[in-house]
């Protein structure tokens, strides 16, 4: 079993996207990178937004981040505990994962997101967010086996998590979100949308999402 640790700092292109700041840059899409023959995908894609809190809410939160990013690696551990917890245990808001590889890196950004969609469509969006928590604390480990052993606690069998990231067998919902999130304008990661308006900052902090969050609500 791999013993797990806070994350380390992956190398990669920190920019200033207007007032953004994250992860930017990479190369197009190709093929999939595990396997040495395209695999066979898993039927019933494209899945689902995974999505937090309540989803008939008036604000909608939504984040496009990519596992090997280590600005959402950032944001993971210090925003997001804090968004949950003023917003979504009450279900103040409905809140989206989306996917977003850049890729920062050609292997792990695609593996990773194919893992944690694996977990969603065996185990649903609550142990999907678990799981998402999990890939970006260890975001220094990621791999095969580690996508596997994060699986503990969860209703998911480890082996078939393994073979979804190895295989890309999301690759098509994955593909489609970064797709969908280019058409929205999104240029790096992590970039936030708070109903459909882009949150600026100059550095990854709770502040700027909570104050579009706030504003929202006064709005409607």
């Amino acid at each position: 079993m791999t013993r797990f640790t806070r994350r380390g700092v992956l190398s990669a292109t920190t920019v200033a996207l207007g007032a953004i700041a994250g992860c930017s840059g990479g190369s197009s899409e190709g093929e999939p990178t595990g396997t040495t023959e395209t695999p066979t995908p898993v039927p019933g894609q494209p899945l689902s937004t995974p999505v937090a809190g309540d989803p008939e809410a008036d604000v909608t939160v939504a984040v496009y981040e990519d596992y090997a990013c280590p600005h959402c690696a950032t944001y993971s551990e210090s925003v997001y505990p804090q968004v949950r917890e003023d917003y979504l245990t009450d279900g103040t808001i409905r809140y989206e994962f989306h996917d977003f590889p850049i890729p920062v890196n050609e292997t792990i950004s695609w593996q990773a997101a194919s893992a944690a969609r694996a977990v969603q469509d065996t185990a649903g969006d609550e142990a999907y967010f678990t799981y998402s928590e999990h890939l970006f604390a260890n975001q220094n480990q990621l791999g095969p086996d580690t996508y596997a052993d994060l699986t503990e606690g969860l209703d998911v069998d480890g082996e078939t998590v393994r073979a979804a990231a190895t295989g890309e067998l999301y690759r098509p919902t994955v593909s489609g979100d970064r797709e969908a999130g280019i058409d929205r304008g999104v240029e790096g990661t992590p970039t936030v949308f708070v109903n459909d308006e882009p949150v600026e900052w100059e550095e990854i902090a709770y502040e700027p999402v909570q104050s579009a969050i706030e504003a929202a609500r006064s709005d409607g």
